[in-house]
């Protein structure tokens, strides 16, 4: 079997990750696989692309910007010397180029989005004519396919896929608890209004009032560049710049959750957010937005969801969890090797239904 990932942009958030991890897992069964995009790489993704092709992926990335006409040839030409037996268009730009490609290659269209993309009047034009061209729509939510109904009708075949975290990389490990050490929040998500850093923010001016020696460590891409500086500046204004660290996104992940007292995660909302699973899978104590898409892990140990709008209730949460040690977690159905599972099922019921690339 042929397999073609499509992405944005080959970055270190979520949906590119996991699109690199189901590759690398594809091509060690035996399929042909190919990752793919529309944008240029970001430089951050380098090492990530250097262990898709050390696994034999085979990788499609333009060296610079086109506009739409010139990133559909662009795609056109990457499929057509493909000769996939299946798409999977990760998130709903790149599933718009691949099923506007005039080739029958059977596409699944996979909802990555954190927030409602059809609450966009033009995305939901654009999808009412492509829908049909769907082979599969997967919600890695429930969130997500019930958005789509809502804005779009159901689709024939619809499914949730949950992503997966590789337990070999985020297992946890009681000697990541070590009292030698400053006290270290931690939060990783790209730099845009919804994942809310700014609260963040303001919550940690309150905890550093009782604990004198923590610090705060942001780590994302930088989607948002002016939300970015609107973190920097208020970590400033309330005095709070010399402990609060402003960074980049890290492919050390899991070293940073080894060495985080607390993950938190104060997003608006999510889809499934694959951070928030690595969090989990690595024991560390979590902060999150009381949200529907971290729901699953209401009843997990040392997980508190919380109105992270409230700032005192933020920072009191903040402040309980320094104070609790790591602790396992079952994630039984959420693991990489059960994502991997489910994509290569569907891999298989899509394309016994195919035709060839013409």
């Amino acid at each position: 079997m042929r397999v073609f990932h499509l992405v944005l942009a080959p970055r270190l958030s979520g949906a590119e990750v996991l699109a690199k991890d189901l590759a690398i897992d594809q091509s060690a069964e035996g399929m042909a696989v190919c990752v793919a995009s529309l944008l240029p790489a970001h430089a951050d993704f380098t090492t990530l692309q250097d262990e898709l092709q050390q696994h034999g992926v085979q990788c499609w990335f333009p060296r610079r910007r086109h506009g739409p006409p010139g990133k559909l040839w662009s795609l056109f030409h990457a499929v057509r010397r493909f000769r996939p037996d299946v798409i999977f268009a990760h998130a709903t730009i790149p599933s718009f180029y691949a099923r506007a490609l005039p080739l029958r290659v059977p596409v699944v269209y996979v909802m990555h989005s954190a927030t409602n993309d059809f609450e966009r009047p033009l995305f939901r034009r654009v999808e009412h004519i492509l829908s049909g061209r769907a082979r599969m729509v997967i919600g890695v939510s429930q969130q997500g396919v019930t958005d789509y109904v809502q804005a779009i009708g159901p689709h024939p075949a619809m499914t949730v896929v949950p992503n997966g975290v590789d337990l070999g990389r985020f297992a946890f490990s009681e000697s990541a608890d070590r009292g030698d050490r400053v006290p270290q929040v931690v939060q990783i998500g790209r730099y845009a209004s919804v994942k809310n850093q700014l609260l963040t923010v303001r919550a940690f001016s309150e905890i550093v009032k009782q604990v004198k020696d923590a610090r705060l460590a942001l780590y994302g891409v930088v989607e948002d560049p002016a939300y970015q500086r609107e973190v920097i500046e208020l970590a400033r204004q309330l005095g709070v710049a010399d402990r609060v660290l402003v960074a980049g996104p890290r492919t050390d992940v899991a070293t940073v959750l080894s060495e985080a007292n607390v993950f938190v995660m104060p997003s608006r909302s999510e889809a499934h957010s694959v951070a928030f699973l690595e969090a989990l899978a690595s024991g560390v104590p979590i902060v999150a937005s009381r949200i529907p898409s971290f729901g699953f892990a209401n009843n997990f140990p040392g997980v508190q969801l919380v109105d992270t709008d409230d700032v005192r209730c933020y920072a009191e949460a903040i402040l309980l969890a320094l104070g609790q040690a790591r602790t396992q977690r079952s994630l039984a159905g959420l693991t990489l090797r059960d994502t991997a599972d489910r994509y290569r099922a569907i891999a298989q019921q899509v394309s016994r239904l195919a035709i060839p690339a013409r």
